[in-house]
């Protein structure tokens, strides 16, 4: 509800471009938080958006909103306790609302799921009625010209629906007393035999597709997303030709990296996000992220990202918990792994460990009071139920390249996108036109910067790198940082190496050039290494982390993190 709270009141949904404000039955301004408090117990919640038609016709969507939670209150013979904050930044205002899920004798509040399903939207109609009028005979009809063409499922094809008798709609059986509607529906029978989906076998008799609304809904998605599209990309400035656009599907695999355009919500009511990204294959692309989380990280613009799609089925961890259990009576710990494969690493040991505390949040996993885990058979059956619930609600998985703008890439200090992409095994295939132009260009100058820094060579009519090139810029940008910090406060500066223990007070998240970096400050000195969302629960906390080979292993308070 918090994270709800939160959303509902962001930056920018007002007409003036203002966050949103939270109002009640009797208050224009309420305090989210208590709001959030006195629910923390409630079994459930309700939350519903109310999008009115003709909403851009009204001035203030609040007596609206209130008429009609006073009209809910009635039909359900109890007060409600619920808050609202209406938003202005669709070109189609509507409202956010979240009802307790008490009523006012404290009992859990049960809606009937028809008046969910229909009251509540019978009752909404009725008041915007009152409120501007029954809907003349000449608007219905210019909605309904409106719909003719549409590549979208509409009024027209549910009556057709509707009137169609085992898949064929007779028109001479029904006649139309209006000749403009049946004008109408002949006009919407012709668009969607172009589109294939219905077919005249006789004079007045239609077929109908079984599969005409989900494919009709599905195009009106499709169009949705290249109208967000076009909307995204003109904000941000880009021009891009309309063929060089594509929609992610994360059914087919593949992977998309590029630069961060836009982000947003597909569907508010129930937080699902998207993003645009303008492709180094010169292309741009429309991603379905799923699910927002209360834990995510806001995204922010103009960052290189990749997003990759979800696997369904059990990862190598999963593999490896179910051996190392195998061997241990349905047993796992750190213990145990360490014992079947002394040269695996505290690192990645960890990561284990981390997988199966999220598969317990779940109910999939169970954790024996004294710290093993009891895995058992089946192991590898709730992984995949695990990973396929993910997958429905998270069907991509984004990973930060670069948090640097690309254009302060090419002279930057630190080890950048662009120098892990040269030193690559199998670099991205860069394209020459849209984005892939301009990275191709960043390119070009990093490789003349690292030869004008003597950390690359021309042999033989091509370029070599300096050995160990990544590790190199990366110190030179944290000795360049940890300088200027001692400046600022008087602490030493100490590095660290691969095998170190080290423990101190988490302070603050540093965002360089060579990615996210953590200040541990101890009592007359200080070091940066590699932040890991863990830490941030810890933030001016003790922290002891030990080291590795791929990143540091660490121990929050007297507790054992769950991250690296």
């Amino acid at each position: 509800m918090r994270a709800h709270l939160r959303y509902v009141q962001r930056d920018g949904v007002t007409r003036e471009g203002n966050p949103g404000e939270l109002y009640d039955e009797g208050r224009d301004h309420v305090d989210g938080k208590a709001f959030a408090e006195r629910g923390e117990g409630d079994r459930h919640q309700f939350r519903f958006i109310v999008a009115p038609e003709d909403s851009a016709e009204i001035a203030d969507l609040k007596p609206f909103v209130r008429d009609l939670m006073r009209q809910m209150e009635s039909d359900l013979g109890t007060r409600l306790d619920w808050v609202a904050a209406d938003h202005f930044n669709t070109g189609h205002p509507h409202s956010h609302i979240v009802v307790r899920g008490k009523d006012d004798r404290g009992s859990d509040l049960v809606i009937a799921r028809d008046y969910i399903g229909h009251g509540m939207r019978a009752r909404a109609s009725e008041l915007i009625t009152r409120e501007l009028g029954p809907e003349s005979e000449l608007d219905h009809l210019r909605k309904l010209e409106q719909e003719v063409g549409a590549e979208r499922f509409t009024r027209l094809d549910r009556a057709i629906l509707r009137d169609a008798r085992d898949g064929v709609l007779a028109l001479s059986a029904k006649p139309e007393r209006d000749p403009r509607h049946h004008a109408m529906r002949m006009g919407r029978l012709r668009a969607l035999e172009r589109l294939g989906l219905v077919e005249e076998t006789a004079p007045g008799a239609w077929r109908i597709a079984g599969d005409i609304e989900p494919t009709l809904r599905r195009m009106g998605e499709r169009g949705d997303i290249i109208k967000t599209m076009h909307r995204d990309l003109r904000e941000a400035g880009l021009d891009r030709a309309a063929a060089d656009r594509a929609i992610f599907d994360p059914k087919e695999g593949g992977r998309v990296v590029g630069r961060l355009v836009a982000e947003g919500f597909s569907d508010e009511l129930r937080e699902r996000r998207y993003a645009v990204v303008d492709g180094v294959d010169g292309r741009t692309h429309y991603v379905e992220l799923g699910l927002r989380r209360a834990e995510d990280e806001p995204l922010v613009r103009n960052t290189i990202v990749e997003l990759r799609a979800r696997e369904a089925g059990p990862r190598p961890v999963d593999r490896t918990i179910a051996e190392v259990a195998s061997r241990n009576q349905g047993l796992y710990s750190a213990d145990l792994h360490r014992d079947t494969d002394p040269r695996a690493s505290s690192e990645f040991i960890e990561s284990h460990a981390r997988r199966l505390e999220v598969m317990r949040r779940q109910g999939l996993a169970e954790r024996l009071p004294d710290g093993r885990w009891q895995v058992g058979q089946g192991h590898l059956d709730r992984a995949e139920r695990f990973e396929v619930v993910n997958r429905s609600e998270r069907p991509v998985r984004m990973t930060v390249l670069s948090w640097q703008n690309l254009e302060v890439l090419p002279n930057a200090t630190g080890a950048t996108w662009l120098d892990r992409h040269l030193v690559a095994k199998e670099p991205e295939t860069i394209a020459p036109m849209g984005l892939g132009s301009e990275v191709g260009s960043a390119l070009r100058a990093r490789r003349q910067w690292l030869l004008e820094q003597g950390l690359a060579r021309e042999q033989e009519g091509r370029l070599v790198y300096a050995r160990n090139l990544l590790q190199t810029l990366e110190r030179r940008e944290l000795a360049e940082v940890g300088a200027r910090i001692v400046g600022e406060t008087g602490l030493g500066y100490s590095e660290v190496k691969p095998g170190d223990r080290l423990t101190g007070t988490y302070r603050r998240t540093l965002t360089l050039n060579s990615g996210r970096f953590a200040l541990i400050e101890r009592a007359q000195e200080f070091s940066l290494v590699p932040w890991r969302p863990v830490l941030e629960r810890a933030k001016g906390q003790a922290v002891t982390g030990v080291v590795g080979g791929e990143g540091i292993s660490w121990s929050i308070g007297i507790k054992r993190g769950m991250g690296r």
